[in-house]
């Protein structure tokens, strides 16, 4: 990156900061940005949708403030780095302040842009305004007239449209909550969300025309990771495939599930549970195989972990849980031996049973990776209902 001080107004530091930021890009993909993406980037400066501060990651799991009027210099080099960036926290009711609005990884924004495949006159939905920079991407590509973007937050509704009328681009921005679509402009070619959904809402499928494309963050309990890249059908349904990016905040309507992890879950008195050991790591199951989560989160719905380092009776243990049934599995790690794990599971569901038979399906299918998954979506009464394969 430029490291001398940042002048927006200046095209050529504003050019050299683009050139960086489609190289940065460009490594992540494997290969050059396709060239109507680039002409997009290039037509739509990322740094017009970024607040005056920023929250960037500390190295310690957490955020700090980056101020552009105290690091223009840093902050400058934030807004072109392919990296994402918090712009948003809100107060969770336990007091905690936690992150609720973010602009998304460049990169990640290209392959799903790249995905979605939108040209001049279709007709798009995009559900998470944010910042308003990917909708200024898709009214540069569809035509501004052609492009409806939803968000849920009045604020960041009126910081958007604002951002959007600097830039030149003005899609149709509406405060609504993009659970239930928007069936004024309906119907819609393209569908993309910048939030991630653990079901796909009825309207966003009945108000996408048979043939057109649907690009959806996919999240489930145990994993938030994947994106749903789905084709309507003239049935109703939809089918696709899940492709191997994209972590993203949970759609609002959906977060009352996530709000159950932030409880660790505790044998109460009373409660007697199963003992057993297993010869399954947890690790295995929980830790940097993604490919793995993903496959458990498809499987075992409802159920998410969490690792705990603060037991007496062990040095580590992992958390499984499933709020709706209150039911719950532990399984611990001594830091002596690693063949043989002590479990504990109560309650309706044996979490930790069918995690291990989700793990034990995983492998003999030969550890398919995220894109081998092939989700139908399926009209459901009021919502929608998943069928998952992996094709051999």
């Amino acid at each position: 990156m430029t490291s001398h001080s940042p002048d927006p107004e200046n095209p050529l530091a504003l050019d050299e900061a683009l050139g960086d930021l489609l190289d940065q890009i460009a490594e992540q993909l494997g290969s050059p940005v396709p060239a109507h993406l680039q002409a997009a980037l290039r037509a739509v400066p990322r740094h017009l949708f970024l607040p005056p501060t920023l929250w960037l990651r500390d190295g310690n799991g957490g955020h700090e403030p980056c101020d552009r009027e105290s690091a223009p210099d840093r902050w400058w080099r934030a807004a072109y780095s392919d990296a994402p960036l918090v712009t948003q926290f809100t107060e969770s009711p336990d007091g905690d302040r936690v992150p609720s609005s973010s602009a998304s990884m460049p990169s990640v924004v290209v392959r799903m842009l790249r995905a979605l495949s939108a040209e001049a006159g279709h007709s798009v939905l995009e559900i998470g305004t944010g910042t308003g920079f990917n909708a200024a991407l898709l009214a540069f590509l569809c035509g501004a007239g052609n492009v409806t973007s939803l968000d849920v937050d009045p604020e960041l509704t009126r910081r958007a449209q604002r951002a959007l009328k600097a830039s030149g681009q003005q899609p149709d921005v509406v405060c609504a909550d993009g659970a239930g679509g928007w069936r004024p402009n309906a119907p819609y070619d393209r569908i993309i969300a910048t939030c991630a959904v653990r079901t796909v809402p009825l309207p966003w499928l009945e108000q996408t025309v048979t043939g057109g494309l649907l690009v959806i963050p996919w999240d489930t309990a145990w994993c938030n990771f994947g994106t749903l890249i789905a084709t309507k059908q003239a049935d109703g349904t939809a089918e696709g495939s899940l492709a191997p990016y994209g972590s993203f905040m949970l759609l609002r309507a959906q977060q009352i599930d996530a709000e159950l992890r932030a409880v660790i879950p505790r044998e109460r008195e009373g409660q007697e549970p199963e003992r057993s050991t297993t010869g399954l790591s947890p690790w295995s199951v929980a830790g940097d195989d993604l490919d793995a989560q993903m496959y458990i989160g498809l499987r075992v719905p409802g159920a998410w972990h969490v690792w705990d380092t603060e037991v007496a009776e062990a040095r580590t243990r992992l958390w499984l849980a499933d709020g709706r049934t209150a039911s719950w599995a532990c399984v611990d790690y001594d830091g002596q031996q690693t063949a043989t794990f002590s479990v504990s599971q109560y309650g309706a569901r044996k979490l930790w049973d069918e995690v291990t038979g989700a793990y034990e399906e995983y492998v003999a299918a030969g550890r398919p990776g995220v894109h081998r998954h092939r989700l139908r979506l399926i009209p459901d009464g009021r919502s929608t209902r998943l069928e998952v394969s992996v094709p051999a």
